[in-house]
């Protein structure tokens, strides 16, 4: 294919709901002048508390379909599905670059100066090799508290950023945590960055938040750079956003998630595979 023809593709980026907006959010921040095509399967959030077959089986359909909307990488925007299905749709579609999420444990474990960490994330997250590989490897002098903040996703889904609910759960996840000494917080999970202010709030300003998706937009460009595939383009790429949940909720959310706006489509899951229209 045509080099200029390929560099016009778009990224195809999916994620279980609105979290990999905040993947989608750093990659607009750095690679403008790309067109993204964003998959949301809330019909099926949240991914979590799925077994790591259906999620990938979920991560497999929906690959085959930003595939046949062009995409040139896909970027995998949900920790939960990095952890169950990132190798697998490495091994489903060779031919495909694919970008997951990595817990940021080890810029964490690099820089903490108490020991101590906290990392927030979704069950199938901490129960993957994915994190038990970082974990291995770069957190072995360093005391990791784990919790899976029950409740968290569906509050960031419905829209609840600041609310007392939302407040609660994170207090009663971060406030054992302070008190066992940590000043780093790592987000495992692509909902969890929406949520910063009220995370750095509780915490206070000593205490840093890791968000993974500045990591993960610049990989995104190292690879499309690698491959030839970076789009050279003053104005800024298209936006195409489809879900398989209510996407008047979905258009609804999207400024204050994202900033921005674009075409959004339902989507239907049809005995296992994806229709539109």
């Amino acid at each position: 294919m045509d080099k200029n023809n390929e560099s016009l593709r778009p990224i195809g980026v999916f994620d279980s709901g609105v979290g990999g907006l905040s993947v989608l959010k750093a990659i607009r921040g750095q690679l403008p002048e790309e067109s993204v095509v964003f998959f949301a399967d809330q019909a099926h959030v949240p991914y979590g508390s799925r077994p790591v077959g259906e999620v990938q089986g979920f991560s497999k359909e929906i690959s085959r379909f930003l595939l046949l909307q062009g995409a040139k990488i896909i970027v995998v925007a949900c920790n939960t599905a990095s952890a169950a299905a990132l190798q697998f749709l490495r091994h489903t579609y060779p031919e495909v670059h694919f970008v997951g999420m990595e817990p940021a444990v080890k810029p964490a474990a690099e820089h903490t100066k108490t020991g101590v960490v906290g990392v927030l994330a979704t069950p199938a997250t901490f129960q993957g090799r994915l994190y038990a590989s970082v974990v291995e490897r770069f957190a072995v002098n360093v005391t990791l508290l784990q919790d899976n903040c029950p409740g968290l996703v569906q509050q960031i889904e419905q829209g609840d950023l600041t609310g007392l609910k939302t407040r609660r759960i994170l207090e009663s996840v971060l406030r054992p945590m302070i008190e066992q000494g940590i000043d780093t917080v790592v987000l495992g999970c692509t909902h969890y960055p929406f949520v910063i202010p009220l995370i750095q709030n509780i915490v206070g300003p000593n205490i840093r938040v890791i968000d993974p998706a500045p990591a993960v937009a610049r990989q995104v460009g190292r690879l499309l750079d690698s491959a030839g595939g970076r789009r050279i383009d003053l104005q800024p790429g298209d936006l195409t956003f489809y879900t398989s949940g209510d996407a008047a909720q979905f258009e609804a959310q999207l400024p204050g998630l994202l900033g921005e706006k674009g075409d959004i489509h339902k989507a239907q899951w049809v005995k296992g595979a994806i229709h539109t229209g």
